[in-house]
């Protein structure tokens, strides 16, 4: 006989829903997560070498699209709907804060001129990230969209995001090995426009699961509380 206690219920807690989620929420993010270190690793090395504006951005946006994990892994630990709505705001923040800082530093660049060097190295450590961001991304919307995580969603894009960013590197590298310097701080404000437009379009998803967590009939079986 197996008591309240015993081993054999706690294993039935293996296929509750709720535990099933949070182990597929937790699994999402962490996986991606390892994809976008590794690519922050490389395109740091790569920065250093070269000093492209085009390239930080993208590395801002790898550094801060890992970031964003934390909070939503821990979101899907705690089983929390609600937890994960406030994560996603965090999502959006970090989308905010690295296009702030992107574009402050592409005039920046106007403002004091620098050739971008080691164009081979540049080009790659773009494909790099164009290739990182793009698996992240599809790992992470995949998933939110399975699971029902407009958080997770929004992380999603933001890593899509990244990924176009990546290949402006491409292309900054490109256009500048034509003696264009200016290319690197011009594609640094175009990134800026385009995380500005996917912060905007984040912002819009998470404000609808605030709403829908608000109506009465929103409580969901799985969360421990509110």
């Amino acid at each position: 006989m197996h008591g309240p206690g015993s081993d054999h219920g706690r294993d039935l807690g293996l296929y509750d829903p709720a535990v099933i989620r949070s182990r597929a929420g937790v699994r999402a993010v962490g996986l991606s997560l390892l994809v976008l270190v590794a690519c922050a690793a490389v395109q740091g090395v790569v920065y250093v070498l070269s000093g492209s504006v085009a390239l930080l951005a993208d590395l801002i946006h790898n550094v801060g699209d890992a970031a964003t994990a934390v909070p939503v892994g821990i979101a899907f630990a705690l089983r929390s709907r609600r937890a994960e709505a406030w994560s996603g705001v965090a999502v959006v923040a970090a989308l905010l804060a690295s296009a702030v800082f992107t574009g402050y530093e592409s005039v920046q660049r106007f403002i004091e001129p620098s050739r971008p060097s080691h164009l081979l190295a540049l080009a790659a450590a773009g494909l790099v990230g164009f290739a990182g961001n793009l698996l992240a991304a599809r790992i992470r919307t995949r998933a939110g969209e399975k699971l029902g995580s407009a958080a997770l969603v929004a992380d999603g894009q933001h890593a899509r995001a990244d990924a176009f960013v990546s290949l402006g590197v491409v292309a900054s590298a490109i256009v500048v090995s034509l003696g264009l310097d200016l290319a690197d701080p011009l594609i640094g404000l175009a990134i800026t426009a385009m995380i500005l437009r996917i912060t905007v379009y984040s912002w819009r998803e998470i404000r609808a699961d605030f709403a829908a967590l608000s109506r009465p009939e929103a409580t969901s079986s799985f969360e421990r509380s509110d």
